[in-house]
């Protein structure tokens, strides 16, 4: 993987994100590809389950927000990026690194997630 090609992928990404439905995900992830929003959760796996999952994490193609993305590394078929997603309407701010692990179509088979937010309990005492 080059940089490009992970700029690319997250451009996608996006795109799907705010296009009405889930046939796109097909076009960004491999049949049976892993989603892992928490290193404490399950993986999601397959693009029925993913299709699923998106459905229930957004408001619809019309919803208001920034995503900014900065790749971080790539090595190999795997990448690390910095985003940052702000959503107008609710106020929500999350700070991720990505890791996308892209196969040899362009699609990513594992993709983890480190999402931050700012009222989340960071550790600190």
């Amino acid at each position: 993987m080059e940089r490009a090609e992970l700029t690319d992928w997250i451009e996608r990404y996006e795109r799907a994100w705010r296009t009405a439905g889930t046939e796109g995900i097909a076009d960004l992830f491999a049949e049976g590809a892993t989603y892992l929003t928490s290193p404490w959760r399950a993986p999601i796996v397959g693009l029925e389950a993913l299709a699923a999952f998106w459905d229930a994490g957004r408001r619809g193609p019309d919803e208001a927000f920034t995503l900014t993305a900065e790749v971080v590394a790539v090595e190999g078929d795997t990448g690390v990026a910095r985003v940052a997603v702000d959503y107008e309407a609710t106020g929500n701010r999350w700070r991720d690194l990505w890791i996308v692990r892209l196969d040899a179509d362009g699609r990513c088979s594992s993709f983890e997630e480190w999402p931050f937010a700012p009222d989340q309990p960071d550790g600190q005492e």
